[in-house]
């Protein structure tokens, strides 16, 4: 009886183990970028996958369909010898027309199942997928990370990229107050990434598109750094050296305004003939709000609330009124911005 006992242990304590079923990583395959399209009701993944090969690493693209993500990607693991693991994916590019119709459904599934991180960057493609991933093999450099150090701070990425990763996509589909914008990429002629903008997200779904310019404006009201950002107006070109912005909400008679003032210290690079500080810093900041104000315009008709504007009103308007924001407030709203610019005429030179 002790002995059928100690065996009936022994093999409890073997099945709680736990590893059992492990893959040994020399036996996983870790993509980098994952490309997601869907044609007739199918799925179809394209994976780019770093293959260590002596002391350097070759780059391949495989691609499968299936009725779902983890479907085309389990024909995918059949085809290959090892087994392909997507937590390690960090960018995630989606097929234009596929955002278009809505993505909310794999944004949900990639919260749900964590197959993929939640940090994971999304963007969108704006050209066939194969297309784009035959393109991009032709300009990677050995290690393959191109695509990813376009939006890696530390690398390639420039304050007019706009940069959104799956949580904060899947929390903007729950959000009644807040939209995204999710960078817009195609492959280049001479480099392996050309940026052409921004997908305005509504709802899981791609309603409006909005340019460079106008994503550096978005990026600085949404409180990221522009540092770097050269603008040039009709006399002068300017580097932006810092930025900051504050906001201040009010209701009037039941309509929101918020004004908004963007401070930025900018030093001039060149100018043409002999403008003074004043004069750059007013082509300077007429030229920013009117940027704005148009971007503004088209965000307003779209219905998309990408600047998170509502935010401000979440503790002026009741919970039960809020989920019409988008309908009911946010077409009212009255957005007033200042554009207050710090202008260094000297430039990077110290004058006595």
């Amino acid at each position: 009886m002790r002995v059928f006992k100690s065996l009936i242990a022994i093999s409890l304590a073997l099945s709680l183990s736990g590893c059992w079923d492990n893959r040994d990583i020399n036996h996983r395959v870790l993509p980098v970028v994952m490309g997601v399209t869907k044609k007739n009701n199918e799925y179809y993944i394209y994976l780019q996958i770093p293959v260590p090969s002596g002391n350097t690493t070759k780059i391949k693209i495989v691609s499968g369909s299936g009725k779902t993500i983890n479907h085309a990607v389990d024909k995918i693991s059949a085809n290959l010898e090892d087994h392909v693991d997507l937590l390690h994916v960090k960018v995630i590019l989606l097929d234009k027309k596929y955002a278009q119709e809505g993505m909310d459904d794999i944004i949900t599934d990639f919260m749900r199942e964590r197959d993929v991180s939640s940090k994971s960057l999304i963007t969108i493609c704006d050209e066939d997928m194969e297309h784009f991933f035959a393109n991009a093999m032709k300009n990677l450099d050995p290690e393959g990370t191109a695509l990813y150090d376009f939006f890696e701070k530390n690398a390639g990425w420039n304050p007019q990229i706009a940069l959104t990763r799956v949580w904060e996509v899947y929390r903007s589909i729950h959000s009644y107050t807040r939209d995204v914008a999710v960078p817009i990429i195609r492959s280049g002629t001479s480099t392996v990434v050309q940026h052409v903008g921004s997908a305005v997200i509504k709802n899981g779904e791609m309603v409006a598109q909005i340019n460079p310019d106008e994503t550096l404006l978005f990026n600085a009201f949404s409180g990221e750094s522009t540092q770097g950002k050269i603008e040039v107006s009709n006399h002068a070109s300017v580097l932006i050296v810092s930025n900051s912005i504050t906001n201040k909400s009010m209701m009037s008679n039941d309509m929101p305004i918020l004004k908004s003032k963007i401070k930025l210290k900018v030093v001039i690079l060149e100018t043409q003939g002999k403008p003074t500080s004043e004069a750059i810093k007013y082509e300077l900041e007429d030229m920013l709000k009117k940027r704005f104000d148009q971007m503004f315009a088209k965000l307003q008709a779209s219905g998309a609330d990408i600047l998170g504007t509502g935010q401000y009103f979440r503790n002026k308007i009741p919970r039960a009124k809020l989920k019409n924001w988008r309908t009911q407030y946010y077409p009212e709203l009255k957005l007033e911005l200042q554009v207050d610019a710090i202008v260094e005429s000297s430039g990077f030179l110290n004058m006595p």
